[in-house]
């Protein structure tokens, strides 16, 4: 069984960006429609069996009209190849009992439309076990774990007393219950899937920092890597990573980029294959992703504005951030209106940053070299040319003093 596993389209996300005077739609917003679209594509050519959402449609729990109308066109697509679940993430559900999800209009159509054969398009907003059966008669076991508000999985508990690590503790003991107990009610001669969206530590967060516990919920892998497990489909984290091999328990990352902390990352889907107990998985990168690039220029010299012509791309369609490495001289003869016109074959400018190297000051009143002078022998040189009261710099040097000493050991080492 053929396997579509995505997650974060984030529809919505439009900065760097401007209107598309043809559609009147948002660039930004038909750079993710256009890879939603690639993604379908080649689900299509792959003949997928089933397609597994693991959240966050929008970027907010209010999303408009259009950005609904078109997640719902893509999805509706997807159902005529095959069963589509659509988990609920962070950015789908409200942390308010009672109020809906951005994903349950479709659960209410589904049922309301039974008898029209509404496409085959489930909702999961909650944990549960779901058997899906595909178009071509086969069946696979669907154990789901959307977004989990800390406050509905403690609901009921005795926390009084506890300290945050208790806390802590509680809830993952609750957690560990609710998903063993999930586990328990499979069939061993089915093939299953867990899908959750969330955070598992040891993951990676796409600006390259580990993910840390905070205050979200946190996924113990342990806890996904049950044998009875064939495959784990994750979202929520937008970098592509896998985190273990059998069962494979892997993020597909986001469709697109979000900021610049993702500007090296590759974007994309996963399709996963089912077989005999396990699974095997391909990581599909999109191929119509708009590029994020950060250019670094040294223009220094006589002049500067060729320099950064010489450098920029002018027909990238990126989204640039552009860093200027000059001097004082050199600045001057920079104006607005040329940095502009270096960067017109950019899609947008996301920033400009001029960096300009100022001559560092080495000699002090009365001739002393800085580079030879000790932090403390700065410091109070400092405090003197600002006529800092005897007394006030007195305890001002033995508080620095004492914080360098906490840092290497030693004031002036």
């Amino acid at each position: 069984m053929k396997v579509l596993h995505f997650a974060d389209t984030h529809l919505g996300v439009e900065n760097y960006g401007r209107p598309d005077p043809e559609t009147g739609l948002h660039t930004r917003l038909l750079d993710f429609l256009r890879n939603f679209d690639e993604m379908i594509d080649r689900a299509t050519e792959e003949r997928v069996e089933l397609a597994i959402f693991a959240g966050d449609a929008y970027r907010t729990r209010n999303p408009s009209p259009t950005h609904q109308r078109e997640f719902a066109k893509r999805i509706m697509k997807l159902a005529e190849l095959c069963p589509v679940l659509l988990l609920a993430g962070n950015h789908d559900v409200y942390s308010a009992k009672g109020k809906a999800s951005t994903l349950d209009i479709f659960r209410v159509l589904a049922g309301s439309m039974a008898h029209l054969q509404w496409p085959g398009i489930i909702v999961a907003n909650r944990p549960g076990v779901i058997e899906i059966l595909t178009y071509k008669g086969d069946v696979v076991q669907i154990v789901t774990l959307p977004w989990v508000v800390r406050s509905h999985l403690l609901a009921g508990a005795d926390t009084a007393g506890l300290t945050d690590g208790g806390v802590t503790k509680a809830i993952e003991d609750r957690l560990r219950a609710v998903v063993e107990g999930l586990l328990g009610q499979l069939h061993p001669d089915m093939p299953a899937i867990l899908a959750a969206h969330g955070t598992v530590p040891g993951a990676v967060y796409g600006s390259e920092h580990t993910v840390m516990l905070g205050r979200e919920i946190m996924l113990p892998l342990d806890l996904l890597t049950d044998r009875r497990i064939d495959y784990v489909a994750l979202g929520h984290i937008h970098k592509h990573q896998v985190l273990y091999e059998q069962p494979a328990v892997i993020y597909p990352g986001s469709i697109d980029r979000v900021d610049f902390g993702e500007e090296r990352e590759p974007k994309g889907f996963v399709i996963a294959h089912l077989e005999g107990g396990g699974a095997k998985y391909e990581f599909i990168e999109l191929q119509s992703t708009r590029r994020f690039v950060t250019i670094e220029i040294d223009a220094d010299g006589d002049d500067p504005i060729r320099q950064i012509n010489e450098v920029i791309d002018k027909n990238g369609g990126a989204v640039v951030r552009l860093i200027i490495h000059t001097t004082p001289e050199a600045n001057a003869k920079l104006s607005d209106a040329e940095i502009h016109s270096a960067l017109e074959g950019a899609h947008h400018v996301a920033s400009i940053v001029r960096d300009v190297k100022r001559e560092t000051r080495q000699r002090i009143e009365g001739g002393q070299n800085v580079s030879q002078m000790t932090p403390t022998e700065l410091l109070g040189s400092y405090l003197e040319s600002k006529d800092t009261p005897q007394e006030r710099a007195d305890a001002l040097l033995e508080h620095a003093q004492a914080l360098m000493a906490t840092v290497d050991g030693g004031g002036d080492g």
